[in-house]
């Protein structure tokens, strides 16, 4: 490779990585460069050299994409959070619709799947329910923000157009705070400070769980701060403790310093009753959606016995279970587990039943107990299913099962052993659950092949 750091060099952009960098080729080298858009003519810096590729930021646009829009709002947030942001929505959910494709044809081999038109949102903004924002120090000055892509750089902002208005409040209250009573950000390496990180939780009704991330014990001047906050429609504050090195936000320890321990939300008609640590889905419009398309593809019937596999709080299986004769949640997260069964009994569904453990272990262990079930979901982390998950399910032969994915390369790598294994996939539907990123959610039907 004759790229080398520092250099400078032209091309268009191609295609998108996973992360939402703009890809071009110079020599057949992919470089992938932060802040290109497809159709974007522009000069490159090389910030980085790798083996087989290189990483690089735009300097300039020469000629711009006819896909690029110009916004009619303010953004003030880290692009690497919203790299599409500038990219016609119509063709982000066409070209998330074309990566499912390319990953079924390239790592399974599958040519002739139906893969249907993306499902986009209505109004593409302020649909996150849960983020984390970043606490540090650029420069002297306290900054509340994202990282920037392929960066440790947080953009100080004024808020996210990810989420509700109200959380953005929440983020300048706590800024203004901050710089008030010299609450400094909290240092990993010198373990100086006191503020790491922001969780905002913010409800159907846009009533706000604010999780204080400290490194410490102490946090001092917390009583004015829950005086401005209340001032908004907060109506719980949690002090969380994570004294770690590690990248993890979430500490151990949570202390309820104001309001209410749960916060209620809704997929659908279905109520879910939230923890600070509580999994869930961060964009509840998308999910329904999702979570019908799961049960269309399902076609349930009144006998049926459903494995929901890798469950989480056991929001597919609310779904499901009205429908059917019996689901099976399994999931390792002991604490998604206790969630799932309080929320089955909040939701009056008593025909479900959750399962902590590794379901490549407890799933065989119910195909030896006896337990035949007929259709199967599957919605896995990003890293896909394990192997012996996929080998469980070959022995017990369902005659349906639905692939709900968060990451098309991994579903695709799965889904090639069962094909390999007896099954066909029928029919993929990507369901765009974040906007303005380069991830695409999306739920298969696979079925038995016939003999």
């Amino acid at each position: 490779m004759n790229i080398r750091v520092g250099d400078t060099v032209k091309g268009e952009i191609i295609d998108f990585t996973h992360e939402g960098n703009g890809v071009m080729k110079i020599d057949n080298i992919p470089i992938f460069v932060c802040g290109g858009l497809i159709g974007d003519k522009v000069v490159a810096k090389i910030d980085e050299v790798k083996k087989s590729f290189a990483l690089g930021s735009v300097v300039k646009i020469i000629e711009p994409s006819i896909d690029r829009v110009k916004l009619d709002f303010e953004v003030t947030e880290a692009r690497g959070g919203i790299p599409l942001i500038e990219y016609n929505y119509t063709k982000q959910l066409e070209w998330k619709k074309h990566k499912v494709k390319m990953d079924l044809y390239k790592i399974a081999g599958l040519d002739d799947v139906v893969i249907k038109d993306t499902i986009g949102m209505e109004y593409p903004f302020r649909y996150r329910n849960h983020v984390q924002i970043p606490v540090g120090e650029r420069n002297g000055k306290i900054v509340l923000g994202f990282y920037e892509l392929n960066t440790n750089e947080i953009v100080d902002m004024k808020g996210t157009i990810l989420q509700p208005e109200v959380g953005n409040k929440v983020i300048n209250i706590i800024r203004d705070w901050m710089r008030k009573y010299s609450i400094m950000p909290f240092d990993k390496r010198a373990k100086k400070g006191i503020l790491r990180h922001i969780g905002i939780r913010t409800n159907k009704d846009n009533e706000v769980m604010v999780i204080l991330v400290t490194g410490t014990d102490k946090l001092p001047y917390s009583k004015e701060l829950i005086d401005e906050l209340i001032q908004e429609k907060v109506v719980s504050i949690y002090q969380n403790i994570n004294k770690s090195n590690s990248p993890i936000v979430y500490g151990r320890e949570y202390r309820l310093l104001y309001g209410r321990e749960k916060l209620i939300d809704y997929i659908g008609d279905y109520k879910f009753y939230l923890s600070p640590n509580s999994f869930f889905q961060v964009n509840r419009i998308q999910t329904e959606v999702l979570y019908k398309k799961a049960v269309e593809y399902l076609n349930l019937e009144a006998n049926d016995i459903v494995c929901d596999l890798y469950c989480g709080i056991g929001t597919i299986s609310l779904f499901i279970a009205p429908h059917v004769k019996k689901v099976y949640g399994i999931e390792i997260v002991k604490e998604a587990i206790e969630d799932a069964k309080n929320n089955a009994l909040v939701n009056d569904i008593h025909n479900a039943e959750f399962m902590v453990g590794k379901v490549e272990e407890v799933l065989p262990k119910l195909v030896k107990s006896g337990i035949e079930s007929n259709k199967v979901v599957l919605d896995p982390p990003r890293k896909g299913c394990e192997r012996g998950v996929l080998e469980a399910l070959v022995k017990m032969l369902p005659e349906k099962i639905v692939y709900v994915s968060c990451n098309p390369s991994t579903m695709a790598r799965d889904v090639k052993y069962l094909v390999e294994n007896g099954y066909r996939v029928m029919e993929v539907q990507p369901v765009d659950m974040f906007p303005h990123t380069a991830h695409v959610e999306c739920c298969a039907l696979i079925e038995k092949a016939e003999k």
